[in-house]
């Protein structure tokens, strides 16, 4: 146990001190984990304890126009961090690149990071319109999960860990949620277009193979440091923690996929 410790403690010490750009801590959000814990912890009593009281009476709201701009702005925006974390893997292996922390490549990777992690704010909306629409059945542990391990892992990664490593894992995330908001998007425009809905478990499908991705490139860079052109300086014990997550993740949306698709079809 004492070792145990001692190796969290160590591994800290060095994530600290993987902060490359200060300029990173005069960002929104970024000088100090505070906001962004206080928005997640105002989102967690929201839509497990004051929401749910507060609508226990109140008949639901539709929220039919509100919902279909935000499903519409969240395709364009990940579209917008799709292509830019696909610029950045592009150069990643052309013959020009040395490194991520080269001026431009190094900015662009920052600003699509950041925009990564306003998008994972943005989407603790979703939990909300279930909350007013009284679908409290929908507001799961997977759900809660998801959205809260994904807001505060976001953060972390472009603090402590601004580089190629995070880059594909939220380029990848991104690409995912094109089709999983154009189909929350179809689905808001009411029940005429249901018909349109036939690849609903695609969603699903999508994503566990994005995790099995995720988690296939995580172990490659434990096995092989310096794939894909990476510089061995990512802290491991965070490398550690992003195979975990998504080994936790795998498990939840295949647990989910079971139970929603094929024990209707058993």
């Amino acid at each position: 146990m004492e070792s145990f410790l001692q190796y969290i403690v160590t591994n800290y010490t060095e994530i600290s001190k993987n902060i490359k750009d200060p300029v990173l801590n005069t960002w929104l959000f970024m000088d100090s984990p505070t906001y962004m814990l206080c928005i997640y912890i105002t989102y967690l009593i929201f839509v497990l304890k004051v929401g749910p009281k507060m609508m226990e009476k109140r008949p639901a709201f539709q929220l039919r126009t509100i919902m279909i701009l935000h499903n519409m702005i969240q395709v364009f925006f990940s579209i917008g961090i799709t292509s830019m974390g696909l610029n950045i893997i592009i150069k990643m292996f052309s013959d020009e690149y040395n490194s991520l922390y080269d001026t431009e490549i190094k900015y662009t990777g920052l600003t699509s990071g950041w925009w990564y992690f306003f998008g994972k704010l943005t989407e603790l909306l979703d939990t909300i319109f279930f909350v007013l629409r009284k679908k409290q059945d929908q507001v799961s542990f997977l759900h809660i999960y998801h959205h809260s391990i994904t807001v505060i892992f976001s953060w972390y990664c472009l603090k402590y860990l601004p580089g190629e490593q995070t880059i594909v894992v939220f380029t990848l995330n991104s690409a995912v949620h094109i089709i999983m908001y154009s189909y929350y998007f179809i689905a808001a425009l009411g029940s005429k277009y249901k018909k349109y809905l036939w690849w609903k478990k695609c969603v699903t499908q999508s994503q566990l193979i994005q995790f099995g991705i995720w988690l296939i490139y995580e172990v490659l860079i434990i096995i092989f440091p310096n794939i894909l052109t990476m510089e061995c300086r990512t802290p491991k014990f965070l490398t550690y923690l992003l195979i975990l997550k998504a080994i936790i993740f795998i498990y939840l949306f295949s647990d989910f996929y079971r139970k929603k698709y094929k024990t209707k079809t058993a």
